[in-house]
């Protein structure tokens, strides 16, 4: 699959005169931070004349008090149409009497964990759906846009949606710029911009969003001085995401070291409970619980967060969960045909005790990545860590607040979880809104940055372009193309490099052809730090640039610049000479 993107989403927003045409001439009035999840989802939002006031939504389909929702669709029989999301998709307890009589039917079966299929995550992770995961994403991101839409106007009578409102939509750290692009293709379909390529959709990072969320917190515990370092841990409910920010002046974060994170997140103890159950009931029950009573499944592992792994702090040595199969998962009685088996959970009333040393069996695996990531992280920054913030759901488990303690506060001083930090990526998402609106309103094509709360990134990735310099002596006689040329790999960015946000990589190319209109370049990525060849192991195509060149000559030098400390990849290109600017468009390659 590939699509045509516009990767030069700025060429129609050109400084004109003293005008700066950004965000549709910047009419942006409000702001609304999405913070899409694996397990939950929210989002906070603000006026731009009361910046001090970011308001969370807590209302969820006539529910008050919660911050997110659940991140959940059930559909009709077809698949076609969303009848219920969030909270109210859960599905319920099954009596027993309904278990005698019937199983779960197809139109109440729950689609969850989908967005865990914009991963780089083995297929065995990644949930088997009903659906196409894009559809569902993009079903949940409209029916969560409805809401959006409904409160901007209910509150703001005389605010046109999609003129007026910026959207800051998070992303795990380990999202690729294809993930991205993705999302972005997504949101578009749900209603939620106008154009595909607009502007009034941005990105950041969920641990970046936390650390912007986290700076107050910095405040009050004297650390806001220009110099410090500071983690963050966002604790969500696929992934866990950690960055290393550096407080500089005028209230703006730099990034020292790359940011990380891992899919070890909540739903991944629920994951390792199953597996325990299945050693106590055999592959069988479960497979046959997953396949023909999936909501029943579901609602099995909702009583174990409820009961289990939220109330386990790891310090009460006589901790017990009590699972009573007939009570919870009645279904699941009749799946288990082994004698032996059935023999243990009649003496046993059908319950399973979950005591403390199994419970940490069951915690511990997914606690240990989570470890091991803040020690690399801590490691890689090669300087002194002040302070480190635990955000997420699953930062409020009292048992990995224990262990993170335990292990890293001989090394950090500071470790603490912030209030709301179910709230902290939204939140910071509408503050990083606020900041880039301004910046965006006196800064574009400026060097300076100042206004941005974000000044700087650290590539994930190292990025380049295919040439094809004339072949020498030496180089592989296999590689020779086209007579006297071999194709290589142009190194524009490297991985773990720091790059200002507005900083542009610039490069020169004249066409082959006299009456040649367009200009191709294929860019490619690659976790090395480095690369020789377009096919060496692990590179990938990220896709295609077109840029469109009028007039005629050999003599027309084509300026490209590529800006790589954005969310998204940004490119620019023009005549060198005469400074006339050529229409760029970018086509994501969606097959690898």
């Amino acid at each position: 699959m590939d699509s045509f993107f516009p990767i030069n989403i700025y060429d129609k927003f050109l400084k004109q005169g003293s005008k700066l045409l950004g965000f549709e001439e910047n009419n942006i009035r409000v702001v609304v931070g999405l913070d899409f999840g694996t397990t939950y989802s929210g989002f906070a939002y603000c006026h731009v004349s009361d910046e001090g006031n970011i308001c969370s939504n807590d209302v969820w389909s006539g529910n008050v008090g919660q911050l997110k929702t659940n991140t959940v669709l059930q559909y009709d029989d077809e698949y076609n149409n969303v009848k219920l999301w969030g909270a109210p998709a859960l599905v319920k307890r099954q009596s027993r009497s309904r278990t005698r009589k019937q199983k779960n039917s197809g139109n109440d079966k729950p689609v969850e964990l989908f967005k865990l299929h914009l991963g780089d995550l083995l297929d065995e992770f990644k949930p088997k759906l009903p659906v196409d995961y894009k559809k569902a994403i993009t079903d949940y991101l409209r029916e969560i846009g409805k809401v959006i839409k409904e409160i901007i106007d209910t509150r703001w009578l005389k605010i046109d949606y999609f003129e007026n409102v910026l959207l800051i939509i998070t992303v795990p750290a380990e999202f690729s710029e294809k993930a991205k692009a993705i999302m972005r293709i997504c949101a578009f379909d749900a209603g939620l911009i106008k154009e595909k390529y607009s502007t009034n959709l941005r990105f950041t990072t969920e641990p970046e969003a936390a650390a912007i969320y986290c700076m107050k917190n910095l405040e009050r515990q004297n650390l806001a001085q220009p110099g410090t370092n500071f983690m963050i841990v966002d604790c969500g409910g696929g992934t866990v995401d950690l960055t290393t920010r550096k407080l500089v002046s005028h209230n703006q974060l730099g990034e020292i070291t790359e940011r990380s994170g891992d899919f070890c997140g909540s739903t991944f103890v629920d994951a390792e409970f199953i597996k325990y159950l299945r050693k106590k009931l055999g592959d069988e029950p479960m497979d046959l619980l997953r396949d023909n009573n999936y909501g029943q499944m579901q609602y099995l592992v909702q009583q174990f967060c409820e009961n289990g792994k939220i109330l386990f702090t790891g310090d009460d040595p006589d901790f017990l969960y009590e699972l009573d199969i007939r009570e919870t998962v009645p279904t699941l009685e009749q799946y288990v045909i082994d004698d032996a088996i059935r023999k243990t959970l009649d003496n046993d009333e059908w319950i399973i005790e979950i005591d403390f040393k199994t419970m940490e069996s069951i915690f511990n695996p997914v606690v240990q990545k989570i470890l091991q990531l803040i020690k690399t992280q801590l490691d890689n920054a090669h300087e002194t860590c002040s302070a480190m913030f635990l955000v997420g759901g699953f930062s409020e488990s009292k048992y990995l607040q224990k262990k993170v303690k335990q292990k890293f506060s001989s090394q950090v001083n500071f470790i603490s979880v912030p209030t709301q930090p179910t709230a902290a990526i939204s939140r910071g998402a509408a503050i990083y809104g606020l900041s880039i609106r301004l910046n965006d309103l006196n800064n574009i094509g400026n060097d300076d940055n100042m206004r941005c709360i974000i000044s700087s990134r650290v590539l994930k990735y190292t990025y380049g372009v295919k040439f094809e310099p004339k072949w020498k002596v030496g180089d592989p006689i296999h590689r020779k193309v086209h007579g006297d040329r071999i194709e290589k790999f142009d190194c524009l960015a490297t991985r773990g490099t720091k790059m200002d946000i507005n900083q542009e990589i610039k490069r020169s190319h004249v066409p082959i052809h006299s009456e040649q209109k367009t200009m191709f370049f294929k860019l490619y990525y690659t976790e090395e730090y480095a690369g020789t060849y377009c096919d060496d192991p692990g590179m990938k195509l990220l896709g295609n640039f077109t840029i469109d060149l009028p007039g005629s000559g050999i003599d027309r030098i084509v300026l490209l610049g590529i800006t790589f400390g954005k969310m998204e990849i940004i490119a620019t290109a023009k005549n060198k000479q005469t400074g006339q600017s050529y229409k760029t468009t970018f086509k994501f390659n969606f097959d690898d």
